[in-house]
């Protein structure tokens, strides 16, 4: 039952199309774990066909992120404006991307992650991954906003999910500098360009989790206008 007579009159909402493409990006994300099972597992058949869905999902939120840019009304009878929701549109798209990269970048080298690391990186992806299922939690809170005319409790919801959202993404801080550390005790033993290439993986699973918060800053910028 939709209260608010903004949200009525507004029969065209970009919010569900946005909803459609997070959770596209959220499915593309947590492919990720199984990738790195099997990667750590030296498994790299298995690797290579979830690689292959991690990239057809990424294409998957390419093409709705696409629909949603060509059919968005150039002027929005709502409280959201345009730019912002193009932000946000963009913010998510660039999670799937990243996802992408970290499960294109192992396969292309076989990367072979050294056994001490493996539990600390398999624990950073899913730490990465949670950030990322918060980020889509609180887009699916966004119609409601949307019905409550942007007041009232939906607002504190939303606002202590962005909170969680920064705190499980100061967790993947954490341990992507704890995994950084012990690489560089492990640097003499390896040869240096696969400990390049793992500091670029860590770096990359950080900065997935760095761009699901984004998502957040970027709520809590349509809550302040």
């Amino acid at each position: 039952m939709i209260n608010n007579p903004l949200a009525s009159l507004f029969g065209k909402s970009p919010i569900k199309p946005l909803q459609e493409h997070m959770s596209v990006v959220l499915e593309c994300a947590e492919q990720l774990s199984a990738f790195m099972d099997a990667s750590t597992s030296g498994d790299w058949e298995a690797a290579a066909k979830i690689h292959d869905k991690i990239h057809s999902t990424e294409q998957q939120a390419d093409e709705l992120k696409k629909q949603l840019r060509l059919h968005l009304p150039k002027s929005l009878f709502m409280p959201v404006s345009r730019s912002d929701l193009l932000e946000l549109l963009s913010v998510q798209d660039k999670v799937a991307n990243r996802t992408k990269d970290i499960s294109g970048l192992m396969l292309g080298r076989k990367m072979a992650v050294p056994a001490q690391l493996q539990p600390q990186m398999k624990e950073l992806v899913s730490a990465a991954i949670a950030v990322v299922q918060q980020a889509s939690k609180a887009i699916n809170e966004l119609d409601e906003l949307l019905e409550s005319g942007f007041a009232g409790n939906e607002i504190d919801l939303i606002e202590n999910m962005v909170e969680a959202l920064d705190e499980l993404e100061r967790k993947t801080d954490q341990l992507e500098r704890d995994l950084r550390h012990q690489l560089f005790a492990l640097e003499s033993e390896l040869p240096p360009i696969d400990v390049m290439f793992l500091y670029q993986t860590i770096d990359n699973i950080g900065e997935l989790a760095d761009r699901a918060e984004s998502i957040g800053g970027r709520l809590q910028r349509l809550l302040a206008r």
